[in-house]
């Protein structure tokens, strides 16, 4: 396992998180044994509310049970795009231009929903639960998840954070006997990248960061020479029940 910097590849901190994108296209290549010690290992290294470390992360690779289990997350990449396509309305406005950001968007989402279940690498994150389910439980999880594909970059892996178990939750608790105290807030597939890294685009940092009030403008707030920017993706629209990919 690597765990010092002077023996890890890969980008610097704040390299890695401004080139960190959101990875849905893999090569065929194994994730090692030794890879996913340093990756889990760099997870748990991770925040959590009284230090009382809630966080699991369950590894499915090619076990029989992790086989059925990525079977049932494949249906639910399928139920997760189709009822995408019609809220965000992928088949209207530029998404009718083969050339536009959202058409590229979407055939990008179409391969993924068509090989979620190839992925070298699937992880479940997870969280025991030691009171009633509370929104602010994240907090205790997503630190990790962030930690998970931060390391992944700087391996020179690359993965998405997904909640396309909440399609088949049920279904896949069964399978893999995940018990009710535990919930399931992450499904992350990793894997090494058949496109590339970074770096990303986002909106100019004066329209994300307010100080002394909301919408009140920081004048430091200006972002590094040479940055390139992208607009929001499509507004919320996700019908009722449908959670976000």
């Amino acid at each position: 396992m690597r765990t010092s910097p002077d023996d890890q590849p890969g980008p610097d901190l704040l390299a890695g998180l401004a080139t960190t994108r959101a990875i849905r296209r893999y090569t065929a290549r194994p994730v090692t044994d030794e890879q996913l010690a340093t990756l889990l290992w760099a997870a748990t290294r991770a925040p959590s509310g009284s230090n009382r470390q809630p966080f699991r992360f369950l590894v499915l690779r090619r076990g029989e049970r992790a086989v059925e289990a990525r079977a049932l997350l494949g249906r639910a990449a399928h139920l997760m795009w189709e009822r995408k396509l019609e809220a965000d309305g992928y088949r209207t406005g530029s998404g009718s231009d083969p050339s536009s950001p959202k058409s590229r968007m979407a055939r990008t989402m179409e391969h993924y929903t068509a090989h979620v279940a190839e992925a070298p690498v699937v992880v479940l994150g997870c969280l025991v639960r030691h009171r009633p389910a509370d929104p602010l439980e994240g907090a205790s999880i997503y630190p990790a998840c962030q930690n998970l594909l931060l390391a992944a970059r700087a391996l020179g892996l690359g993965g998405v954070l997904t909640q396309l178990h909440t399609f088949v939750e049920d279904e896949l608790r069964a399978v893999l006997a995940i018990p009710e105290s535990v919930g399931i807030h992450a499904t992350i597939t990793l894997g090494e990248p058949a496109g590339r890294h970074g770096p990303v685009r986002r909106r100019p940092l004066g329209e994300l960061v307010f100080e002394d009030g909301w919408g009140e403008p920081a004048p430091w707030a200006v972002d590094p020479p040479g940055t390139r920017f992208t607009q929001a993706g499509p507004p919320p629209g996700i019908a009722p029940g449908a959670p976000p990919a």
